[in-house]
């Protein structure tokens, strides 16, 4: 058929599709048969559709192997465009889509696809306070294109928390209103129910048939991280979604980083079992079951790292490589990522819509059927990797400089409640010397608390109490006071920056506060209903005038035990860590004066 002619057939389909008169619909009967093949097959030509915000292009792969020709794409970031244009080989324009012009725009599209940027909408960013403002600008510009070409079918991807801004602003008076008649319903899928082997959370929003989407979730096989390592490890590999192969010399991007150190397991264990904010998840990740979110940003002591035992040996750990992230993200082992380094290629993937779950929205899009053939390795059988194939870029290693003002902040284990109630072990480095102290929060995650942990504190506290339970503490809290007194304070920093010898690392200080405080706990059980009394008592004692008012009260009672233990050990102690994070020239200083 000739570039006419099918251009011809597609034009007159979809004013086929408006109700358009009988002539055009008897025109493309006319086409149609002039254009058969001798076996009887006719060339009809696939929708049209375009690509915006498309990073990478992982709606344009999914599009692609659904029988969907995306036409172009649109996207700022140039080493994302490359990328996108040496894999899916369509025309990748690099522009700020802010600027485009509508006029600039390819006629007759059938579908536009698109990721506008999450980073305003994401809880990663600022805890959820970013320019949402800002954000939306980019939201009304992919509504103004589709509202402009006027397709058969959308789709926009975003993060889960913008499923409820666009609904509230496309009500009347909201910042969207001029496009409710776009047909816009929100939905939020866990692409996991998909076949991905991640349990990625996402907002799709659009004119689809979302209850197509949903029947889909029956016709797939889920996958798990276990899955994945497997066969990336396996001669030949072969991609446990696509099902292409290629030998195991020739995967490119499978460089395994080195193993974490001890530090590096300890605080990526800490912040996953024990964050000081957020709820614990397991360590290492569980290889029989689907990885959680695959992020743009990770270091190798980051809580989004995803830790594996590393192979050959059950004591060490290591992060994913890019490849096994890349296949986790639902990329073909065939595809390539044209980053100048790791970052940008951790960028590249994290951001990425995974084009296995694409492929389905895809088959959405293109009405195909519940009954139609949705195996994805059948698609995808005539992938093959584009040229030149990119260099591999080289992973983080251990031994990273630290700045001086190194943060360390880390919740003690046995002294740790849910919903951000917990006891901490922190420094602070914004004077001349770093200071450790332990702090204490409570309250609830819009109205956040504290008490000083101080000498006064402790002392108003063994007033309190019966001498009974006055002399249980005492002899419990030696032992740590005990270990305070003998520690290198003041020299903790220089070993947690590495940049030089200490006689203590601040998680043997932590280790000692965790084990001090499961003691306290024991030693106080009999005591809970004095306990109860000791709360009430702390938070008069340093808010005379709010006590009753003071927000999460009833949990600090209900866990009176575990409070006043922490309250007990932190007021002890704070003294002595004040005193030994000073240098000697400071005790000098101040002995003279």
């Amino acid at each position: 058929m000739s570039p006419i002619g099918t251009r011809a057939v597609r034009v007159f389909d979809r004013r086929d599709r408006k109700g358009s008169c009988p002539f055009l619909r008897n025109s493309v009967q006319v086409l149609r048969s002039a254009n058969a093949h001798l076996d009887g097959k006719t060339m009809i030509s696939n929708l049209r559709a375009i690509d915006l915000y498309s990073g990478v292009g992982g709606w344009s792969l999914g599009l692609r192997l659904a029988g969907i020709d995306v036409i172009s794409s649109y996207e700022l970031w140039g080493p994302a465009n490359e990328t996108n244009f040496k894999n899916n080989a369509h025309q990748a324009q690099t522009v700020d889509i802010r600027r485009l012009s509508l006029d600039d725009l390819p006629p007759d599209i059938d579908i536009v696809v698109g990721s506008p940027p999450c980073t305003q909408f994401s809880f990663s960013n600022r805890g959820g306070g970013g320019n949402l403002e800002d954000g939306l600008r980019d939201i009304k510009k992919f509504l103004a294109i589709v509202d402009h070409l006027k397709p058969r079918f959308w789709a926009m991807e975003n993060v889960p928390r913008v499923s409820k801004i666009i609904d509230a602003e496309l009500e009347l008076g909201g910042k969207l209103a001029e496009f409710r008649h776009l047909g816009c319903a929100t939905h939020i899928v866990d692409m996991s129910e998909y076949g991905l082997p991640q349990r990625r959370r996402r907002c799709i929003a659009g004119n689809f048939d979302f209850k197509k989407l949903q029947a889909y979730r029956t016709e797939v096989k889920t996958h798990t991280l276990g899955d994945v390592i497997a066969a990336l490890s396996a001669e030949p590999v072969a991609d446990p979604l696509f099902g292409v192969s290629v030998p195991r010399e020739e995967l490119s991007d499978h460089v395994k980083e080195d193993v974490l150190s001890e530090e590096e397991v300890r605080i990526n264990r800490a912040n996953k079992t024990t964050h000081v904010i957020y709820n614990a998840m397991p360590f290492p990740d569980a290889l029989d079951r689907s990885v959680r979110t695959i992020t743009a940003t990770c270091t190798r002591v980051s809580r989004e790292s995803v830790v594996i035992p590393a192979e050959g040996s059950p004591t060490d750990f290591r992060r994913l490589t890019l490849r096994e992230r890349a296949c986790l993200q639902g990329f073909p082992i065939t595809f390539q990522f044209y980053g100048s380094s790791y970052s940008q290629k951790l960028r590249m993937i994290g951001n990425a819509v995974p084009p296995a779950f694409s492929y389905l929205m895809g088959k959405v899009l293109n009405d195909q059927e519940i009954d139609d053939d949705l195996d994805l390795k059948t698609a995808s059988r005539g992938l093959t990797r584009p040229k030149p194939i990119p260099i591999d870029t080289p992973p983080d290693r251990v031994g990273a400089r630290y700045p001086a003002n190194r943060s360390f902040r880390f919740a003690v284990p046995s002294l740790q409640l849910k919903s951000g109630v917990r006891f901490e072990l922190r420094n602070d480095t914004s004077a001349d010397f770093v200071s450790w102290q332990v702090y204490f929060y409570f309250g609830t995650s819009k109205q956040i608390k504290s008490l000083q942990l101080d000498s006064d504190l402790y002392h108003h506290m063994i007033e309190s109490m019966t001498d009974e339970l006055a002399n249980t503490v005492s002899s419990v809290t030696c032992s740590a006071l005990t270990f305070a007194r003998s520690a290198d304070i003041a020299n903790m920093q220089t070993v947690w920056t590495h940049k030089g010898p200490g006689g203590t690392r601040p998680f043997m200080l932590l280790d000692a506060l965790d084990e001090a405080g499961s003691l306290l706990i024991e030693s106080l059980i009999p005591y809970e209903e004095e306990a109860k009394g000791l709360v009430d008592a702390a938070l008069l004692q340093q808010h005379p005038d709010a006590s009753e008012e003071l927000p999460g009260v009833a949990k600090l009672h209900r866990n009176s035990v575990l409070i006043i233990a922490g309250l007990l050990l932190g007021s002890s102690l704070n003294p002595v860590l004040a005193q030994k994070s000073r240098p000697p020239a400071f005790h000098t200083k101040a002995n003279k004066s």
